[in-house]
Formats: structure tokens, C-alpha cells, sequence
């Protein structure tokens, strides 16, 4: 299904999912900042852990939880907004798309008074024995709720459609944005449960300890398929939107069906390879969540065949020859088409990505990098790269489109996501390499080994630490230009009406799936997924709860020893 007219979207919409798209970019600023000063600081060039009258694990839970958590559900919600509307070509319900945001906006503004104010130096995994204040679980669980509100509005919408379009597949847009949440949902009920029943009860002190490896497991049951509820709106312009805008049409519409469905499946029963480390739980059930792991690669080696095949057809179409020409006649720098620029470095960037996280599924490679740079350089490279450049490049976008101003500094945003790229090319790397020489990760240790003076001092860690600076300095020079873009955007004048979305809507180059196929329905792969979750889970909470290791909360700024307590 092709569209190329736009869409007229309410008064009432189109200033709330301007909320939804400016609120999240103004939190960036300050998520941006906490991150380059932990960088600058990990380097030996600030001599303070304590920033802004902020201390260490105070700036990391805020660039965690902003540029994690924050930014990623509302621009999901934003942009599912977006493309159900465009799509299906109805409006939202207004009283839902307004509860919605309204919980949204109050859940991020609950939980960001205790992060100000040093109380919740939880950083954004915040499980046990790091304890919050209630109303940072509080507000989380509210921002939460008000994504659930957004997902829940748009199936009637899809009801609707179906009814008249009865003979078509559902737009492959919406049925990613679907799988997306409906990954979220999912995953997000075991989180629900933790801080409900668990964490809440703790931070109020109306009891006294609380199941550390139950919290933990409950919260890595969310934590990796957050991973995919941040991907699958990149991949939706990947497969949708990219291959019409660089020129040409989407290899296989089949292919990209049966990515989602994968996701969908797959992507859940995987949490237990960031407990690889943790006592208690069966070698056995660790080995099934790695082999599971390993399985939910599958979706993306096809993405890169399809893509990239996408891709070659656009740069045969504008006069690419050779086996590698079409690269080059692809439009890099198109400052007119600012998405494919920002796409195409995300790509560059999460091959590397990728590649590094199949060292993290590894049981055995695990305990190599666990908790070192390796990490954080890996979860930088992922989400850092494709998921953050589509999420700029998208919301500035929708901005547009929204208010009806032309970007402004075309040129400067065209040379954003590679700037981006080059300084990620430098910070990931030199992490990664830190932390497969030993250099660990979230510390606040003085960082003596940055002392020639000190026992403890590491010259390959210098290096590292230095290397990770520099790419941080071209990181922030990139999100600085980007900024610049919005302040010229947002200044100038109004060019076309305001409030109407239009999107490039690539044709499949080979057939899409029948209206028949099993692809085109999402009901009996969800059972499929249920199952899995079930048959993958059961035995690790029941060992969890048999466990019971008990901890008073550890507050990371003034460390005390942990007594457990085992039943």
C-alpha cells in the first residue's frame, strides 16, 4: 500500500504530539550533558566527580534514564501516533490521546524531582539493592502507563481499518509499530510487578528487605526486549520509508513481515544472558536464554540482506554500475533528504553494533566483559547509533511537518549524522578495547589509575580513557550543531500549512504477503510468544523465589558492606 498524499491531523493532536516530540529533546540537553562530563571526568580532565552540584551516579541516572527511557517512549509514542494516523488515515481519539500524554508528561516530571534532588542515584536499571525515593518508581510507573494508554487507543483504530479494508494487509508501517509496543506491553508487565509490589513497598518502608535476584530477574524480563521496543521504529524507516527516499523500492515487503513477527517471538525470553554471573539460577535455563539470544539475530542478518538489497536497487535505479557502484550514487548528502543521511549512518554504525553484541550472548565471552567498558561501549554503539540518529532525524521531521516550518540549516543537518558517526567510531571502540584490558565501568573510584604516582595506575587504560574523550568531544560538537538546526528551525517562518504528515512510502520490488497469510496476523505468533515466555521463565522465577537473598538498600556515594542473608 502506497500513500503519497498527507494527512491533516487535529489542533488538538498536533499540539500534543509537538509536547511529545520537544519535551523528551529539551530532557536531551540535560542527558547530553551528564554523559559528556562522565566522559570528561573517567578521562582525568575534570578532577571532580561532583558536576553542577550533581554527583557521579546523580549525572549517570540522569543521562541513563533521559536518553534511555525518556526520549525512546516518547518518540515511540510520537511516532506511532504518527504513523497509525498517516497510515490507516484516521484521527486519534482525543480523550485517549490526551490521557496519554498528560500521564506521560506527569510520570517524567514525578520521577525527575528525586532525581534532582539526589534521590534516586539509581541509574536506569534502579533495581535492588539501589534503592529510590517512591516517587521515582512512582513516576516511572506512570510514564509507563501512559504508553500503555497510546497503544491501547490505536487498536480500535486498526479494528476500523480492517473492517473497510478487508481484503488488504495491514500497512507494514503500523504492523511494525504494533509489534513494537506490543513488545512493550509485554515486557513491561514484569517490570509493573517489580516496582508495584516490590520496589514501592521497599521505598516507602513498609517492609524491610526485598527478593534482590526476584527484583533482578524481573527487571532484565524488560530490560533486553527494551532493547527492540527502541529498534523497531528505526526499522520501520529502514524498511518503509528509507528505500523510497534514497531512490527506490523495498526488496521484499515478505521479508520485512516476517522480521516483525520474529521480533515479536523471539525477542522476550532472552533477559536471563545479563544474569549469566548471578548464583542461583540453573546453568541449563542460562544456556536456553543464550541459544534464544543468539536466535533473535536472526531478524536482523535478514534486515541487513534486505535492506542493503533495498539499497542497491535505489543505487542501480540513479546510475550506480559495478558490484559496489550503486554505493556511491546512493544520496549520502541530499540535504533535501535529511533521512537518508541519518539512516544510512545509523546502519554504518549498528553493523559494529551488532557484531559486538554477539560477544555479550556469549556465556563464555560473558565473563570476559562483564561489567567492564566493553559494555557500555556496546550499548553506546547500538542505541547510540541507529536508534538516537533515527530518533533526531524523525523528530526534527515531525517537527516540520507539525508546525509547518522547512528545516533551516540544511546543510549543517546533513552533516549531523556523520559527524555523530566519527566521534562514536572513536568513543565505542576505545571503550570496548578498555574493557577487554579490565577497565570497569559505572565507577567512582577516584579513577586512580589515571595517577602515574598510584599503585593502581594503568597506562593502557590512559589511552583508552583519552580515545573515549575525544570521541565524546566530536559526540557533543554533532548534538550542538543538531541543536543549532532546531533553534534556526524554530525561529523561522511558517512556509506550508502546519499539521500535515506525510511520509515516502517505498512499493515492494518483489510481492507482499496475501491477505490470507499467516504473516499478515499477529494474534497467533503473540500465543506463539506467550508460550515461549512461559516455557523460558517459569523455571527461573521459581528459583528466584527460592533463593531469597535478602539487602538493606547500598547507596553508590557512600558504600557500606552488603550483609545477606540467605533462607
Amino acid at each position: 500500500m502506497q500513500l503519497t498524499s498527507s494527512f491533516a491531523v487535529t489542533r488538538l493532536t498536533r499540539s500534543l504530539m509537538l509536547v511529545e516530540v520537544g519535551l523528551p529533546l529539551v530532557l536531551l540537553v540535560l542527558g547530553i550533558y551528564h554523559g559528556f562530563l562522565q566522559t570528561l571526568y573517567r578521562a582525568g580532565l575534570l578532577q571532580s566527580a561532583s558536576f553542577a552540584g550533581l554527583n557521579y551516579y546523580q549525572g549517570l541516572t540522569l543521562h541513563g534514564v533521559i536518553n534511555a527511557v525518556v526520549l525512546t517512549t516518547f518518540f515511540g509514542v510520537a511516532f506511532g501516533n504518527a504513523i497509525v494516523q498517516y497510515y490507516l488515515r484516521q484521527p486519534l481519539i482525543p480523550w485517549v490521546h490526551a490521557l496519554s500524554t498528560g500521564l506521560m508528561v506527569g510520570g517524567t516530571l514525578t520521577a525527575a524531582v528525586p532525581m534532582l534532588l539526589g534521590k534516586a542515584d539509581v541509574l536506569y536499571t534502579f533495581y535492588p539493592p539501589l534503592k529510590a525515593h517512591p516517587a521515582f518508581y512512582i513516576g516511572a510507573a506512570i510514564l509507563v502507563v501512559g504508553s500503555w494508554v497510546a497503544f491501547f487507543g490505536w487498536l480500535p483504530l486498526v479494528r476500523r481499518w480492517h473492517r473497510v479494508h478487508s481484503d488488504a494487509s495491514l500497512p507494514l508501517a503500523v504492523m511494525g509499530i504494533l509489534v513494537s509496543f506490543l513488545i512493550w506491553f509485554l515486557c513491561t508487565i514484569p517490570l509493573a510487578i517489580e516496582v508495584l509490589f516490590m520496589l514501592i513497598p521497599w521505598s516507602l518502608g513498609w517492609v524491610s528487605s526485598i527478593n534482590i535476584p526476584l527484583a533482578r530477574t524481573l527487571f532484565w524480563f524488560f530490560g533486553h526486549p527494551l532493547v527492540y521496543f527502541w529498534l523497531l521504529p528505526t526499522y520501520v524507516v529502514y524498511y518503509v520509508m528509507l528505500p523510497k527516499a534514497a531512490g527506490g523500492k523495498l526488496y521484499s515487503p515478505y521479508a520485512a513481515r516476517l522480521v516483525f513477527i520474529l521480533f515479536l517471538v523471539l525477542s522476550i525470553p532472552v533477559g536471563l544472558h545479563h544474569q549469566y554471573t548471578e548464583p542461583g539460577f540453573e546453568r541449563f535455563w542460562k544456556g536456553v536464554h543464550a541459544l534464544l539470544t543468539f536466535a533473535v539475530a536472526i531478524p536482523s542478518f535478514i534486515t541487513a540482506f534486505t535492506v542493503a538489497a533495498s539499497l542497491e536497487y535505489a543505487g542501480i535505479q540513479r546510475g550506480g554500475q559495478g558490484l559496489f557502484g550503486w554505493m556511491a550514487r546512493l544520496p549520502w548528502f541530499d540535504a533535501n533528504r535529511p533521512i537518508v543521511a541519518y539512516s544510512l549512518a545509523g546502519l554504518l554504525i549498528f553493523l559494529f553494533g551488532g557484531l559486538s553484541g554477539i560477544v555479550n550472548a556469549s556465556y563464555n565471552l560473558n565473563q570476559t566483559i562483564h561489567n567492564t567498558g566493553f559494555i557500555s561501549g556496546h550499548f553506546h554503539m547500538t542505541v547510540g547509533g541507529p536508534v538516537f540518529l533515527v530518533i533526531l532525524g524523525m523528530s526534527l521531521e515531525l517537527f516540520s511537518q507539525l508546525t509547518g516550518k522547512p528545516i533551516r540549516g540544511r546543510g549543517w543537518n546533513i552533516a549531523v549524522p556523520y559527524l555523530w558517526m566519527l566521534g562514536l567510531f572513536i568513543f565505542s571502540p576505545a571503550m570496548m578495547v578498555g574493557g577487554l584490558l579490565g577497565q570497569p565501568r559505572r565507577t567512582n573510584m577516584g579513577l586512580s589509575y589515571l595517577d602515574p604516582s598510584s599503585p593502581h595506575f594503568r597506562l593502557d587504560w590512559v589511552v583508552t580513557s583519552y580515545l573515549a574523550a575525544i570521541g565524546g568531544v566530536i559526540l557533543v560538537i554533532a548534538f550542538l550543531i543538531y541543536l543549532g538546526v532546531w533553534v534556526a528551525t524554530i525561529a523561522g517562518p511558517a512556509e506550508q500549512p502546519a499539521g500535515y504528515l506525510a511520509f515516502p512510502t517505498a512499493e515492494g520490488l518483489h510481492p507482499d504477503v496475501s491477505t490470507t497469510s499467516i504473516l499478515n496476523r499477529l494474534g497467533p505468533w503473540l500465543g506463539l510468544a506467550l508460550l515461549l515466555v512461559l516455557v523460558s521463565y517459569w523455571a527461573p522465577l521459581r528459583q528466584a523465589l527460592r533463593t531469597l537473598q535478602y539487602a538493606p538498600p547500598y547507596e553508590p556515594d557512600n558504600p557500606a558492606p552488603i550483609v545477606r542473608l540467605e533462607k
